[in-house]
């Protein structure tokens, strides 16, 4: 049995882990860095970026099918899935290149390949042959999607998101369930690639957006374009032959039943920690099994264990994740003295047509008795209406005594770029009145924020008078 004594060892090598190992290197300390699977990251290898390839494949075909309106005529737009698909993997294949490479840089004797388990807080089992007895552990697993028990009646036809950028073509039908960020994005953009697809809920929610106004305005946007119902009503799966037979009740309350060739599962994801022998380490665990731990400081209980990234689920985003892993690994160098995560403001982008986006606190999280509430309607935004992008709406939320923002809830176009400025203000936690101090340029996209900023500030100011 080979016996490992780095400093700390470091379980998992994606966002969260490979940024803990740097920081532990940084610190002066050794540090092992284990993986038990293939090397990419979530988002580069089935993540954000190969969705964003799907995502920019099918906006090249909606445009093109759209043109007439600008007076330019293309016509028989086609799509060939096997093209659109082969791309989508060759540059998937590109971006995790990077990351492997990355990997690949870090010295031999720092990396481990295999399954981990803990045998004690701070002794790990690695395969059959190696133990590795550190003086700490983070804990940077990831997550991975969640199935529903009666999804499995599809046998082989059921499908992650994973699978998805493992397809040689484009299939004809395809039933998503789940409009979150991951079903929305595949769901539109398959549509839109000419597949037929039916997106179900169950709870009534549309991607992270908690603002009933700005939620019902969307959900009628993405209705007009593809099918959607986020408070689905369907009845028992069952296998055919190829395919998959879905009984629901449709938008006009029929029941129906309809035929599909896939049924892609993006009902969320669960943290990765079975199979981790955390109950040899004494550690409180959740109701999912997750050590519980302190969201300053990333330390599980008192022991020297931090976990960082989507294993902990605090806010699954790739530089949430790199944030996380950087303290944890620092916290795990420095350990027992701690030092605390100070968060950047929350942001969030789903790259759907129009996007959306959300900034700060989330309306579900402001006391309505305390706010005012800025709105515009990009229907008569001017960039938006030359560009033929002007559908969505926004709301900006503000503190009705101190006028300081706090977040907004918006669909829209270029949201990506509009968010980065709210999350740089919130931070700031600059007031409405200086905001709209800052420049605004002309005609853009921004001065549909600028439109419901002084809505906020006109609400504001017939308050105080």
């Amino acid at each position: 049995m080979q016996e490992i004594r780095p400093d700390v060892a470091i379980i998992g090598a994606g966002t969260a882990g490979l940024a803990a190992y740097r920081a532990v290197k940084a610190a002066g300390k050794t540090a092992v860095l284990i993986e038990g699977y293939a090397h990419g990251t979530t988002c580069a290898r089935v993540g954000c970026m190969p969705s964003k390839l799907l995502i920019a494949a099918a906006e090249a075909a909606h445009e093109a099918r759209h043109a007439a309106p600008f007076g330019v005529q293309v016509d028989g737009v086609t799509v060939d899935g096997r093209a659109v698909m082969e791309r989508v993997r060759r540059e998937r294949d590109r971006f995790v290149g990077f990351v492997v490479r990355g990997v690949d840089d870090i010295p031999a004797t720092d990396k481990l390949s295999g399954i981990a388990r803990f045998v004690d807080n701070t002794t790990l089992q690695v395969g059959d042959d190696i133990r590795v007895r550190a003086g700490r552990i983070v804990l940077a697993t990831g997550s991975s999607p969640v199935v529903p028990p009666p999804f499995r009646a599809a046998g082989d036809r059921l499908i992650i998101n994973d699978d998805v950028f493992s397809w040689d073509t484009l299939p004809g039908r395809v039933a998503v369930f789940g409009p979150g960020v991951i079903g929305l994005e595949l769901g539109q953009a398959l549509s839109r690639l000419g597949v037929k697809v039916r997106l179900f809920g169950m709870s009534g929610s549309v991607g992270p957006l908690s603002d009933p106004a700005i939620r019902d305005h969307v959900t009628t946007l993405f209705q007009q374009e593809f099918y959607l119902d986020p408070a689905a009503t369907v009845g028992e799966i069952r296998r055919d032959g190829d395919e998959i037979v879905i009984p629901y009740v449709n938008l006009a309350g029929e029941q129906v039943e309809e035929r599909f060739d896939y049924l892609l599962a993006a009902t969320g994801r669960a943290p990765n920690v079975r199979g981790l022998g955390l109950e040899n380490t004494g550690l409180a665990l959740d109701a999912r099994g997750v050590p519980l731990f302190d969201p300053a400081t990333l330390q599980c209980g008192d022991a020297p264990i931090f976990i960082a990234g989507d294993a902990n689920n605090v806010l699954p985003l790739l530089h949430e994740a790199a944030d996380e892993g950087r303290l944890a690994g620092e916290n795990a160098a420095a350990w027992p003295s701690l030092s605390a995560l100070r968060r950047r403001s929350t942001i969030a982008v789903v790259f759907s047509d129009p996007q959306l986006a959300m900034v700060g606190q989330r309306h579900a999280e402001l006391d309505p008795e305390r706010i005012v509430v800025g709105e515009v309607d990009f229907a008569d935004q001017g960039r938006s209406r030359v560009m033929l992008k002007n559908r969505g709406l926004m709301h900006v939320y503000a503190d009705r005594d101190s006028g300081r923002f706090l977040g907004a809830e918006w669909a829209g176009p270029r949201a990506e770029n509009i968010a980065h400025l709210l999350a740089w203000s919130h931070q700031q936690s600059l007031t409405i009145e200086q905001m709209l101090a800052m420049p605004f340029y002309h005609p853009v996209v921004e001065e549909g924020l600028r439109t419901a900023l002084r809505d906020a500030a006109a609400k504001l100011a017939a308050i105080r008078s």
